[in-house]
């Protein structure tokens, strides 16, 4: 039976790099990636799988294929529930996907939507974000082994050990306060405009202190 399989890694344990690169069209902006490790091959993960080397390297050839084809491979910000991709949640797109040993290494372009400009913000501020790539694939009740495993994106998602994650904590949080929709609105605008982007910073800053995360 195929299963929609979830796997986390924090921003340390994917050796996980916040790079930022000068725009390549000649504006003073700046374009933000995250480079690190997509997914683990070869050991027993934290939900208790293994995904062995040669099916975490038939997947990352797959994305690397459509990549290398003109296709966009969308990522969101926090998990949905299945495997669809929800455009109103779309953060970054994955550039590259390569085998380096057991393990399926990446690099993602953060985008300038609003939930990219989230992303951008908290990572400005230190938050550490991971990553959780988000996929199909049987697994060996016995010794948990995925077979036929197929990657669909990588996710940018809060540190596993965490309570709750910053990103739907932040989310709702917005929605909830006073001027939340005004804010979330305004992150679109937040690359062009120092103004808005500072604002933008000072907002997400104060969600992330009353929550206490």
């Amino acid at each position: 039976m195929v299963a929609y399989l979830r796997e986390h890694l924090t921003f340390d344990n994917a050796r996980m790099e916040v790079l930022a690169e000068a725009s390549s069209d000649g504006s003073s902006g700046k374009n933000y990636y995250m480079k690190g490790i997509f997914i683990q091959g070869g050991v027993k993960n934290a939900n208790q799988r293994v995904y062995p080397t040669d099916e975490i390297a038939r997947a990352v050839g797959t994305i690397d294929k459509q990549i290398k084809e003109g296709y966009s491979v969308l990522g969101e910000l926090d998990h949905p529930e299945d495997l669809k991709i929800n455009l109103d949640r779309v953060c970054h797109m994955i550039t590259d996907m390569w085998m380096d040993g057991p393990n399926g290494f990446g690099k993602l372009k953060i985008l300038p939507t609003p939930m990219g400009q989230l992303v951008i913000t908290m990572l400005q501020s230190g938050v550490k974000l991971g990553v959780s790539s988000r996929g199909s694939g049987n697994v060996n009740e016995g010794n948990g082994q995925v077979s036929e495993f197929e990657i669909v994106t990588v996710d940018i998602v809060a540190q596993p050990s965490a309570p709750n994650a910053y990103p739907k904590a932040i989310y709702e949080g917005l929605m909830n306060m006073s001027g939340g929709n005004k804010v979330l609105e305004m992150a679109g605008d937040a690359r062009t405009d120092p103004k808005v982007q500072r604002y933008l910073k000072q907002e997400v800053l104060k969600v992330i202190a009353d929550l206490k995360l």
